[in-house]
């Protein structure tokens, strides 16, 4: 009897307080994705790389060039992961500097054709800007394939006062993940094509399914 394999999503969450409301938001939109991938039968293993405390080897990487044991086994589970889901504060209209240092020590390539869903917390409305100048910018360097809805959560859409304009985070919670959902379930490595000069190609009937 054939058994399929559970798939794995790693969740990078740069939240430097504890507790702190991106990683809160990090853990419910691992429970969207993780509800609806049940809900497809499909088993997923949820593993979670908190950059606060890797704070230190990432940066001895950076001057070094070689990671620790402990940075590298985070990297391993982020490239290797079916699916990946990426929350960074926002300080200064960008994420977080931790956040892309990370980011930085990684291959260029080694999150080719990877799905991704993009987040991030702020203290206003104002600043999910970030995500589309910011973050979507940076993993569409890194040849990710971002999801089109990207999460940004400020102090109001955590209080649920009433407001339709600002209680909508459950609904993009639920949204994103069904996005990230439909790529982890074998389309991409099925469809994803490579050009000669290695930029993943993926059809747009499978980015639209």
């Amino acid at each position: 009897m054939n058994t399929v394999e559970p798939l794995h999503l790693a969740v990078v969450s740069a939240g430097l307080s504890v507790p702190s409301s991106t990683r809160l938001l990090a853990d419910r939109l691992t429970e969207s994705v993780r509800e609806q991938l049940a809900d497809a039968g499909r088993e997923v293993e949820v593993h979670l790389v908190e950059l606060r405390d890797l704070a230190v080897d990432i940066t001895n990487n950076l001057v070094t060039g070689f990671p620790s044991p402990t940075l590298e086994e985070a990297i391993e589970t982020v490239t290797s992961a079916d699916g990946l889901i990426a929350v960074t504060p926002v300080f200064s209209a960008s994420y977080s500097g931790l956040f892309k240092s990370f980011f930085d020590v990684i291959d260029n390539d080694a999150l080719t054709g990877k799905p991704v869903l993009a987040a991030a917390t702020g203290g206003t409305a104002r600043h999910s800007l970030a995500l589309e100048h910011a973050l979507r910018p940076l993993f569409a360097y890194l040849r990710a394939i971002v999801v089109p809805t990207a999460v940004h959560a400020a102090s109001e859409d955590w209080g649920g006062n009433g407001d339709p304009l600002t209680d909508t985070l459950p609904n993009r919670i639920v949204r994103a993940g069904d996005e990230l959902t439909g790529l982890m379930r074998g389309r991409v490595s099925s469809a994803a094509r490579t050009t000669a000069d290695g930029v993943a190609v993926v059809p747009f009937a499978q980015l639209s399914g």
